[in-house]
C-alpha cells in the first residue's frame, strides 16, 4: 500500500476517503462499491484516491486495516485475560457492525484460505499467548488456533454467525447475560 500523507490536510483527505470508502465498501461490497460515489462522498477527486491508495482494491485494504486496528484493539489484549480481551470484541461488534460486513464481504468476494486479516499483524498476540502456554497458564495448543477460537466466540453474536445479529437496541440485560456466558466460556476453553 502506498504511503499515507504526512500534511495535515492530506492526512484529512485520505481520513475522509477511508470513512466515505468505509460506508460504500460495507454497503456494496468489493465488486458492487463505486470510486465516483466514494470521492463524492469524501469531496476529493480520483487522482488524491488513487495516489494514496494506488487502486479500489489497495482502498479496501487499507479500509480494512484501518477497521481492523479499531476493532482488535478495542481492548488491550493480555493473554493472561483472554475472556476480557473476548467480552471487549463483543463490544466493538456493537458499536461497529461494518467490520463484520466487511468480513463478509472478503469471505463472499475473495475467497481467502487460512489467515483472512493479512492486514493485521497478529504475530505479538500469537508470541504473548505462546508464552502464556509455555509458562503454563494457558492450555496447550496452537497459539493462533486458540486465538481464532476466542475470536470466534467473541464473534458468537455477530451478523457473520448467520445465527444470531444483536444489536446496540437489545436490553442491557441481554447484553450483561451474553457477556457474562462469553467469558465464562472462554475462561474454561483456555484454561490449562
Amino acid at each position: 500500500m502506498p504511503e499515507l500523507p504526512t500534511s495535515a490536510r492530506g492526512a484529512a483527505t485520505s481520513r475522509r476517503i477511508l470513512d466515505a470508502a468505509l460506508e460504500e465498501f460495507a454497503d456494496r461490497g468489493i465488486a458492487g462499491a463505486r470510486v465516483d460515489r466514494i470521492i463524492a462522498a469524501a469531496r476529493t477527486n480520483k487522482a488524491q484516491l488513487y495516489g494514496y491508495f494506488g487502486s479500489k482494491d489497495g482502498l479496501f485494504d487499507a479500509v480494512m486495516a484501518d477497521r481492523l486496528a479499531i476493532g482488535m484493539n478495542h481492548v488491550p489484549f493480555d493473554a493472561d485475560d483472554l475472556a476480557d480481551w473476548a467480552v471487549g470484541m463483543y463490544d466493538a461488534n456493537l458499536s461497529s457492525p461494518d467490520l463484520v460486513r466487511l468480513l463478509g464481504w472478503i469471505r463472499l468476494e475473495r475467497r481467502p484460505v487460512g489467515f483472512i486479516l493479512g492486514n493485521l499483524d497478529a504475530e505479538p498476540k500469537v508470541k504473548a499467548v505462546a508464552q502464556a502456554q509455555a509458562a503454563g497458564r494457558l492450555r496447550p495448543g496452537d497459539p493462533m488456533d486458540l486465538l481464532a477460537l476466542v475470536v470466534s466466540m467473541a464473534s458468537a453474536w455477530s451478523p457473520a454467525t448467520g445465527v444470531y445479529a444483536a444489536s446496540n437496541e437489545e436490553p442491557a440485560t441481554d447484553h450483561d447475560r451474553r457477556r457474562a456466558l462469553l467469558r465464562d466460556c472462554v475462561e474454561r476453553a483456555v484454561a490449562r
